[in-house]
């Protein structure tokens, strides 16, 4: 009883720490955007921050499974949908940042741009599926879909890689650290190998 409750506590204290953490990162970045603390190019910080934090705490929702595997750690799995969320939170400010600093609101340069630009379409596939796993995460509408909730939540592997393809097409010279990540992602799709492959059967 008391290896749950001290679980339990752990749980707790990782839940409060992603949202101080993510929460003040990320007031703290359009803080620093209004007062002009951002460099020469505050919008570049702000889409750069917002889309490799969504990246990030992608990631971070992803390693959650192999890590409870290997060291038995089930009470991780608890804070897998607040990393996702957080995930998508992000992603949801890196687009609303560029709808409002790059194209000001203009919806038909917007379009236009997903239409010419393979690396905002591929962006945007990822938004569209991480909000479909966003509102799908409630548990009312969990236990409502049944077996199509696993299917449809088996997308965010999609997601990740087209996460991965889009941070590498939108960089115009570094492409070491969106090469990190694209590692990364195989990887974590590696893991899952028995997995995906039990897809095809």
């Amino acid at each position: 009883m008391s290896a749950k409750v001290n679980n339990n506590r752990i749980v707790f204290s990782l839940k409060v720490a992603i949202h101080v953490i993510s929460l003040f990162l990320l007031s703290n970045l359009y803080f620093q955007a209004v007062s002009d603390n951002l460099g020469a190019d505050p919008v570049e910080a702000v889409l750069h921050f917002t889309g490799i934090g969504a990246f990030n705490l992608l990631i971070l929702s992803l390693i959650i499974s192999p890590l409870a595997q290997h060291f038995k750690w089930a009470f991780l799995l608890k804070i897998r949908r607040l990393l996702g969320l957080y995930s998508f939170t992000y992603a949801l400010c890196h687009l609303l940042s560029f709808l409002a600093f790059e194209v000001q609101f203009d919806w038909s340069l917007f379009i236009s741009e997903i239409i010419e630009r393979p690396y905002i379409t591929v962006g945007m596939l990822a938004v569209v599926i991480l909000l479909l796993l966003t509102i799908t995460s409630l548990s009312l509408i969990k236990k409502k879909m049944g077996r199509n909730w696993q299917q449809l939540h088996n997308w965010v592997y999609l997601a990740l890689c087209l996460v991965a393809l889009h941070f590498y097409w939108s960089v115009k010279s570094e492409i070491i650290e969106p090469s990190i990540y694209i590692a990364i992602s195989l990887l974590l799709i590696y893991l899952r190998k028995n997995k995906i492959t039990r897809w095809f059967k």
